[in-house]
């Protein structure tokens, strides 16, 4: 199935002469229009509360069948398939449509669906509102559809669209990946701010997700860490309980958690550790999590010091090469401490953890240089441009234009467009 939007100009052309061919002639044939609801729907084939009105028959002399079919909240079809495939223009309301097995997908006005031949699948209203869509058949002297079982209530509550965002404006994606991360959730704040709750969550779940394919865990956990990097502990409650309905294991949060403290220090983080356990303890995570140590009182300067290497290169000795005497202790504390503490440790590994500090580092603001030195790391540790330039895209609704645009020329200072 695609859903895609017809703001096309092309798309609007053909759709609106189909409407205004079929209009005309049901006018000329005293028949309903097409704008009211027409005649009630089988129920041998659907469930509900359900209105047909053929706008196009193929006796007409067009050989497809299209009508507006009008669903009430939690009416559908039937499971069904048809041997040339549909084509549903969704012009009202918000609804569901699913193939078999594979999960309900929200549909809603301006989207069109793409049904492939001979696919089991079924379309309808969502719980809390009603859905209106043109149903086309194409090649209909050679299709053949079989209606099959009811949608059973099992099946069509393994997903409900949230209540209050029915009301909103927002995209079927934007609705979906929010539901994704906070199943069931009710905003708070979309009660006293809507238009911001519309505005934001348009670009933020829609827009901003679009741009690339990271995947869903690695997205959750970058704007987990960035939370914590701009000191936004509200947020950050927030997306701990994403990345856990997402299949972040609760090893990976806490060792975000870790490795913030030696670049945000703990003071800022304490708060959020206590927090995180909070959060584990409601969710029935047994605390404490495993060791995921790897280094000892003897090894970890050694240890540290070899994934410095690792992940800096070459830098590393001219770092302690050019220290003054007076500081070449803190170069000692990066490699034993920084490196040999937290970076050494199981739970992430090397590539995920610096996309991690570099979203620290961004969030913070005022760390250019060592955003500067984190970017070449991430390359050296196989984050390419693309990469790092869709973590900064993913952070743009959590940190802001400014440290997100001094961050990209960052970017291209260190690993400039070929």
């Amino acid at each position: 199935m695609k859903i895609i939007k017809y703001f096309t100009a092309i798309i609007l052309l053909v759709l609106f002469n189909q409407l205004a061919s079929a209009q005309q002639k049901i006018k000329s044939n005293s028949m309903t229009s097409f704008t009211e609801k027409g005649i009630a729907a089988p129920a041998a084939y659907f469930t509900g509360t359900v209105w047909v009105n053929m706008n196009v028959k193929p006796d007409e002399g067009y050989n497809i069948n299209m009508g507006t079919v009008t669903f009430e909240p939690k009416a559908r079809t039937n499971w069904h398939t048809h041997s040339s495939g549909q084509i549903l223009f969704v012009i009202e309301g918000i609804g569901y449509y699913q193939e078999k097995g594979k999960s309900i997908q929200l549909i809603q006005k301006g989207d069109v669906i793409k049904i492939p031949k001979d696919v089991k699948h079924w379309h309808g209203a969502s719980h809390g509102s009603m859905m209106r869509h043109i149903a086309l058949v194409p090649e209909f002297d050679k299709d053949k559809t079989e209606w099959l079982e009811p949608v059973s209530e099992v099946e069509y509550n393994s997903f409900k669209a949230p209540v209050y965002e029915v009301e909103n404006s927002l995209t079927a994606a934007a609705i979906m990946n929010h539901e994704e991360l906070w199943p069931n959730a009710i905003s708070k704040i979309k009660e006293t701010d809507p238009e911001l709750i519309e505005v934001f969550d348009n670009f933020a779940f829609d827009v901003v997700i679009s741009h690339d394919k990271m995947d869903v865990k690695t997205r959750t956990l970058l704007i987990l860490a960035s939370t914590i990097g701009s000191q936004a502990l509200t947020e950050y409650k927030m997306f701990v309980n994403a990345s856990l309905n997402v299949g972040v294991s609760p090893t990976a949060i806490k060792e975000v958690l870790y490795q913030a403290v030696p670049y945000v220090g703990i003071s800022k983080v304490i708060d959020f550790i206590n927090a995180t356990n909070e959060i584990f303890i409601e969710r029935n995570i047994s605390l404490p999590l495993e060791n995921q140590s790897t280094t000892t009182a003897e090894t970890r300067k050694e240890k540290g010091l070899a994934k410095q290497k690792e992940i800096i290169g070459n830098r590393v000795e001219d770092l302690y090469k050019n220290a003054p005497k007076d500081l070449l202790h803190i170069q000692e504390y990066l490699s034993a401490n920084c490196f040999g503490d937290y970076i050494t440790r199981n739970g992430l590994d090397v590539k995920t953890r610096e996309m991690v500090t570099l979203s620290f580092l961004i969030a913070m603001g005022g760390t250019e240089s060592q955003i500067k030195g984190h970017i070449q790391d991430n390359a050296n540790v196989g984050n390419d441009r693309q990469t790092l330039i869709n973590l900064m895209t993913q952070l743009i609704p959590y940190v802001g234009y400014p440290r997100t645009l001094n961050a990209i020329a960052c970017l291209n200072e260190v690993l400039p467009m070929k």
